[in-house]
């Protein structure tokens, strides 16, 4: 069984096994010796800081194996090579949820209203639902939407600076990076942005479930900002009905035929702010400290085209979200002697598919004109991320803008790296001018 996306099935077999390393794309020949599965077991807890400020030289060991690991500390094995990511990613046969019949994924009683939110959310379904759903908000995500929004983001991203650049220096994540993305979602939403400062708490608040590490009283603080969020996205929607506007709540609340239910938009609009906004928040301030740590500067960015490729590289270089988990829905052989079951779960490692050398020639040099520029940090295939045009257009605006109006920015310290793996960002980015 060849495992890999179906372009690759029927494709010339001379060429698939001459490739130079161990990918998806593999016959399942023959069984590995044990010594051979022994060499592909790594114990690394996501809760060592030294490890979580710098996840890369883990990532180097593993491309050093090739092919799949098994990492201990989560108890699955690991896709860790671009190829054989970018293939799981657009597979059928892995999806978000156990396939039928067996156990799917439960919260305990003290994440009751914070499974509530989560019942309908695009990230925990599979078509014919998750079709539905996706297509009542594809339209506010459409290029030509988005474009529209560019001014507006513009003059915010002004506004922003506007409030600290007499001061010679600021932590760039609360005063630039986290307000601005949560101000553009507020908009499109149609949530007042006197809400921004509840919705990002209870943003911050209901990410911490996703990495799975968290507490439970981390749990219980997510459970609380999930009943909040409902209870005011419920109040809005019950006013969009009667004095529809110009915003996505309003469409989703009026759209027919097959319209969603109150419960569906909640999870549709939770999924949008936390996703959207988390990435977002890491994303920029990844990218403005890989611009200043060495020493690179936009003044040679005078086009969209060249623009595009510096938010590209970032992406790559340093990628805001690092794992992501499938289920397996058949047995599928992902290397000789390595199956994953119906059921079992397969962790994707997108920041280390970033940095794979037999992709990236200089995996680990940060170059926006490379000839082989490519990423998976927005995902593939079905999930891919329906806000891509949006993000990519607050990063090329937010870093323009910074960087137009500070000429001479510079790191003021060195900032450390939040206690979570799973969401890659920083806990603040100190700089002057």
């Amino acid at each position: 069984m060849i495992f890999g996306s179906k372009s690759a099935i029927g494709g010339d077999l001379a060429q698939i096994l001459s490739r130079p390393k161990p990918s998806l794309l593999w016959l399942n020949m023959a069984s590995m010796i044990p010594e051979e599965h022994a060499k592909r077991r790594f114990a690394q807890n996501p809760k060592d800081a030294d490890f979580y400020q710098n996840p890369y030289a883990f990532y180097k060991r593993l491309h050093q194996v090739g092919g799949p690991v098994f990492w201990e500390d989560y108890g699955f094995w690991c896709l860790c090579e671009f190829d054989a990511v970018n293939d799981c990613l657009r597979d059928a046969r892995f999806a978000r949820l156990p396939p039928v019949g067996f156990n799917q994924p439960t919260h305990p009683p003290h994440l009751k209203d914070f499974a509530l939110v989560e019942q309908h959310s695009l990230l925990q379904l599979e078509p014919p639902k998750h079709t539905r759903i996706r297509k009542s908000v594809n339209q506010a995500f459409a290029n030509r939407r988005v474009q529209e929004m560019q001014a507006e983001i513009e003059m915010l991203a002004n506004q922003l600076i506007d409030q600290f650049e007499s001061n010679g220096e600021t932590d760039l994540l609360t005063s630039y990076a986290m307000p601005l993305p949560v101000i553009v979602i507020a908009k499109l939403l149609g949530v007042p942005t006197s809400e921004c400062d509840n919705l990002l708490n209870w943003s911050h608040a209901m990410v911490r479930v996703y990495t799975m590490t968290q507490t439970v009283e981390e749990e219980q603080l997510a459970n609380t900002a999930a009943a909040e969020f409902r209870q005011l996205l419920l109040s809005l929607i019950a006013d969009k009905r009667k004095n529809p506007t110009h915003d996505l709540l309003s469409h989703m609340v009026q759209q027919t035929p097959d319209a969603l239910s109150d419960d569906e938009i909640v999870s549709t609009a939770v999924l949008l702010l936390n996703a959207g906004h988390e990435a977002t928040v890491h994303q920029l301030g990844n990218a403005v400290y890989t611009l200043l740590n060495l020493h690179w500067h936009t003044d040679w960015i005078d086009n969209d085209k060249q623009a595009d490729q510096l938010i590209a590289e970032a992406m790559r270089f340093d990628a805001p979200l690092h794992l992501f988990t499938r289920y397996a829905q058949e047995a599928v052989d992902i290397y000789p002697g390595i199956t994953i079951e119906p059921g079992e779960q397969i962790a994707l490692l997108l920041g280390a598919a970033n940095r794979d050398p037999n992709k990236f020639e200089n995996a680990d040099t940060f170059n926006p004109v490379r000839r082989d520029a490519a990423n998976v940090s927005f995902g593939a295939g079905l999930h891919f991320c329906v806000g891509t045009p949006l993000a990519k257009l607050e990063m090329r605006i937010a870093i323009n803008t910074l960087f137009k109006r500070l000429g001479n920015l510079s790191l003021k310290d060195k900032p450390q790296l939040k206690d979570s793996f799973h969401f890659h960002g920083l806990e603040n980015l100190y700089v002057r001018w």
